[in-house]
């Protein structure tokens, strides 16, 4: 059936109408999965069409082909969530692709904050406390680890201060993904909490010296 269409409009022509059809404006704005469900549907309905009596090769042909276009749409769909995530995770750590150490994150965040941009200067500093643990092995360096997960780690190695560590990672979330603006006091409580920790030894290590 497709071929006789074919041999009546000519090769030539055929192929003018198919270009002109896929840079129709609607199709250009298509994501990948509707896309493939739309090219997927339309195999179908001329499979459909080009049989006789609309079922190809019998009930068992059509359900094979039930069965098929479905696990297509599942592994789009898997994909895209697969995707979702890897985004996701990559906006939530917390020091980023960029690798700086502990005192360039305190220098950008002074000028930060000597231009009052209290929220950048918060999430500066908290970065450089989490390059300081790391590089005094107090944490475990781990990429993409977020703020909360920090505080966790952290403040089993230092007890006495985990919850001004578990406040500091509040704050960083507040600024990072409430949108609050912060403020000058939150910045320099989180900057006392650097200066504090930059002499705090772990727990088991303190014992063991005591």
């Amino acid at each position: 059936m497709i071929l006789a269409v074919l041999d009546d409009i000519g090769r030539d022509e055929a192929r003018r109408r198919a270009v002109e059809e896929l840079i129709r404006p609607e199709y250009q704005q298509e994501s990948l999965l509707e896309r493939a469900i739309r090219l997927i549907r339309e195999f179908f309905d001329r499979l459909m069409d080009s049989a006789p009596g609309g079922v190809p090769g019998g009930v068992l042909a059509l359900i094979i082909v039930i069965v098929v276009v479905g696990a297509l749409i599942a592994l789009i769909a898997w994909q895209g969530r697969k995707a979702t995530r890897g985004r996701r995770a990559a906006a939530e750590a917390l020091l980023g692709p960029v690798e700086r150490t502990a005192a360039e994150h305190r220098a950008e965040a002074e000028r930060l904050a000597a231009e009052s941009r209290w929220a950048e200067a918060i999430r500066e500093r908290l970065r450089a406390i989490a390059r300081d643990l790391e590089h005094r092995a107090v944490v475990t360096p781990q990429p993409g680890r977020t703020a909360d997960e920090l505080a966790e780690v952290a403040g089993r190695e230092l007890p006495a201060y985990a919850a001004r560590l578990a406040s500091a990672a509040r704050l960083f979330d507040e600024v990072t993904y409430g949108a609050a603006d912060g403020s000058e006091d939150g910045y320099r409580a989180m900057a006392g909490l650097d200066d504090d920790l930059r002499t705090a030894r772990p727990a088991l290590a303190a014992g063991g010296a005591s």
